[in-house]
């Protein structure tokens, strides 16, 4: 068994929790100076534990250990999403160090930048394996404040530092802890999630063009109003999608803006964005196919003629059997469960390089993305525990 430190996981996670203390969870986004000063502090805490530490020109923190291989490659990220939890990418952190230290050998740790999506989309994992350009860095921006991506990494002091890159051959795996972000452990009376797979996103922003008029004297029998074109057919998406979906599908309107925007003027655009997710291939081309049925649906029979743009389809990542197993036997039968994970990981684009598996702890209430979230110090200790115990047994392989 590995010299995993209970006191030694639960301290560094309340250490990192003070950076950008907000309320009882954090608010450190990208590249904020809480966000450069907890990098800096977990950098000190890779050399802590004999790692070779380093950041690199993305923002990626890196502990690697001596010597070229083969290791287990562990870690998450250490930003957080604006006024959220204290445990959200920082809880794999910290089990990606104590793995590390309680091993003493052949664990490499890293901090993925950006998973959390302020300047754009899994940039840290995806400038690791080779899927960002430097063509795209140049065109990326905060989307809060609008400051370039550039100008942030020149502020954090890291203008010209090169990027890292994957060394083929030296990584066995990459093990990512989360918190489950949902309420099926808490609801299955489980302790460990054992990472299926990683659902794919696919995201739509659909728009209707109808007639901007005054709302008082256009009749209801002339008037094209294009909020509510977007309004029914929203309505047809929920009534539909049920018979086409999976177990686990899930769809989402997260925005809607209707222009101008006044209560007394029909809106004459409107605009969403839509998004569902699934973990299988084939039902997310059903959704998709049922969505663009309804859309030509919605034109034939209605006044307001409405586009859909495609913002983005990812493809879904299976975790590799083996070191599902090795989770699963170092947890136990009684508490382990199989689940997929509905919300996107950096271990979804790790896995297209190396095997890779992520383990869940409960989420007290569901709760995530806001700074209630929280799980007991019982449950941190257990994760981190059967965290250690799992790589341990992917290292002896």
């Amino acid at each position: 068994m590995p010299d995993f430190n209970p006191d030694r996981v639960l301290s560094d996670l309340r250490e990192l929790a003070t950076f950008g203390a907000y309320e009882t969870g954090v608010h450190r986004p990208t590249f904020s100076e809480v966000d450069v000063a907890a990098r800096r502090w977990f950098a000190g805490k890779l050399e802590e534990a004999g790692l070779e530490a380093s950041i690199d020109g993305i923002g990626n923190v890196y502990g690697f250990a001596p010597g070229d291989g083969p290791t287990i490659l562990t870690g998450s990220h250490l930003e957080s999403q604006n006024h959220a939890g204290w445990l959200d990418g920082a809880l794999g952190m910290v089990y990606g160090l104590e793995a590390a230290r309680a091993l003493g050998r052949g664990v490499d740790v890293a901090a993925w930048c950006d998973e959390e999506g302020h300047f754009g989309s899994f940039i840290g994992s995806r400038s690791f394996t080779g899927l960002l350009p430097e063509e795209e860095i140049d065109g990326l921006a905060n989307k809060y404040d609008g400051t370039p991506l550039r100008e942030a990494l020149a502020k954090a002091g890291l203008a010209g530092v090169p990027r890292r890159r994957l060394a083929p051959g030296r990584h066995k795996g990459f093990f990512e802890a989360h918190i489950e972000q949902g309420d099926t452990l808490i609801a299955s009376g489980r302790k460990i999630g054992v990472v299926t797979a990683i659902v794919a996103i696919w995201q739509y922003r659909i728009t209707a063009v109808g007639e901007q008029n005054h709302a008082g004297t256009t009749s209801m029998a002339r008037r094209r109003d294009a909020g509510l074109a977007l309004v029914r057919l929203l309505g047809e998406i929920d009534r539909t999608f049920p018979d086409l979906a999976g177990e686990r599908s899930v769809w989402t309107c997260g925005r809607i803006a209707l222009e101008p925007g006044a209560p007394s003027i029909i809106p004459g655009r409107a605009s969403l964005l839509f998004q569902f997710r699934d973990a299988d291939p084939a039902t997310l081309d059903r959704l998709h196919a049922e969505l663009y049925r309804l859309v030509a649906q919605a034109n034939q029979t209605g006044r307001c003629p409405i586009t859909v743009e495609i913002m983005g389809q990812s493809r879904p990542a299976l975790m590799d059997p083996a070191m599902q197993d090795a989770i699963e036997a170092a947890a136990g039968p009684d508490l382990a469960l199989h689940m997929p994970s509905g919300a996107g990981h950096d271990a979804q684009y790790l896995a297209r390089e190396m095997p890779a598996a992520m383990l869940f702890v409960p989420s007290i209430g569901g709760i995530s993305h806001h700074w209630t979230e929280n799980t007991s110090d019982e449950d941190l200790v257990l994760g981190a525990r059967v965290y250690c115990d799992a790589v341990a047994r992917m290292l002896a392989t």
